[in-house]
């Protein structure tokens, strides 16, 4: 899609981080964006951010990992602006901690958000998509749907389905010979408020009682968050790119590379995984 004026964005975790940068990115392209998150304060101010780079704007409280909900955003998208061109499945929670001690709630909070969120997310909107014959999923998953961190099981599990989810869904639709583009986001660490995602958690999704090793963990996350080298904004500039250049993978940091070859070499060579933050 190489251009994006006058066309329409809908973005989920759009209240913050990745999903407020990657609408007012759009925005700055002339889009009308409709917003999506569980918080509605902050997705009200990021409404106005986008308005005021001259476009519309719509707000809608949506918890993804509910079909009916994802199915109303899409409802509201197309009846209040018209229409929907670019979609970007980008919710996300982080839990951390080893396999083990991820409690069922964990399992149900992450699952829901990060893999449900996106698989909903495609099943409602695709189809619009494919009958316009004119469009771009874009999909957030992580360099940990790449390689596989210690400590960090179940955020792993949830970008790992969803690289496999865009991949397959590039292949469908590259069968049916539709036009609708698709990508995939795999960003290492990046400033946001993913590292503090606890205070989205409902209540019913109790956490897991957390070891001193998954605090510190924890605490090691939360700094290499926040001390990260590329912006969310940048981030966003290279979603804007690859939508228009129809680019299926968005790797965003270049020093992830080695680890992701390393993981690729030892399934070649049926060897043991190498711990990736070791490298």
């Amino acid at each position: 899609m190489k251009k994006l004026k006058g066309k329409v964005a809908a973005v989920t975790g759009a209240a913050s981080g990745l999903g407020r940068s990657m609408a007012l990115a759009f925005a700055a392209e002339g889009m009308d964006i409709a917003l999506a998150d569980v918080d509605e304060v902050n997705l009200t101010a990021v409404a106005d951010e986008v308005q005021e780079k001259g476009v519309r704007a719509i707000t809608l409280k949506v918890d993804v990992s509910q079909a009916a909900q994802v199915d109303a955003f899409r409802d509201q998208t197309i009846a209040r602006l018209g229409a929907v061109h670019v979609v970007c499945n980008n919710a996300g929670v982080a839990p951390l901690g080893p396999l083990w001690e991820s409690s069922v709630g964990d399992w149900e909070w992450i699952l829901g958000v990060n893999l449900w969120g996106v698989i909903h997310g495609v099943r409602a909107f695709a189809p619009a998509l494919i009958a316009q014959n004119e469009g771009h999923i874009v999909n957030t998953a992580s360099v940990a749907g790449l390689i596989s961190p210690p400590g960090m099981g179940a955020y792993n599990v949830t970008k790992h389905a969803v690289v496999a989810l865009s991949e397959t869904l590039y292949h469908d639709l590259r069968e049916r010979k539709s036009k609708v583009g698709v990508s995939v986001l795999c960003p290492a660490y990046v400033p946001t408020g993913i590292a503090d995602s606890e205070r989205s958690r409902p209540k019913h999704l109790a956490a897991s009682e957390k070891s001193r090793e998954t605090q510190a963990k924890e605490a090691m996350v939360r700094k290499a968050v926040k001390s990260g080298k590329i912006s969310a904004a940048e981030v966003a500039q290279a979603v804007v790119k690859a939508v228009k250049a129809d680019r299926f993978y968005i790797l965003t940091h270049e020093g992830i590379t080695p680890a992701i070859r390393a993981r690729m070499e030892d399934i070649l060579k049926a060897r043991a995984p190498r711990n990736p933050l070791a490298l």
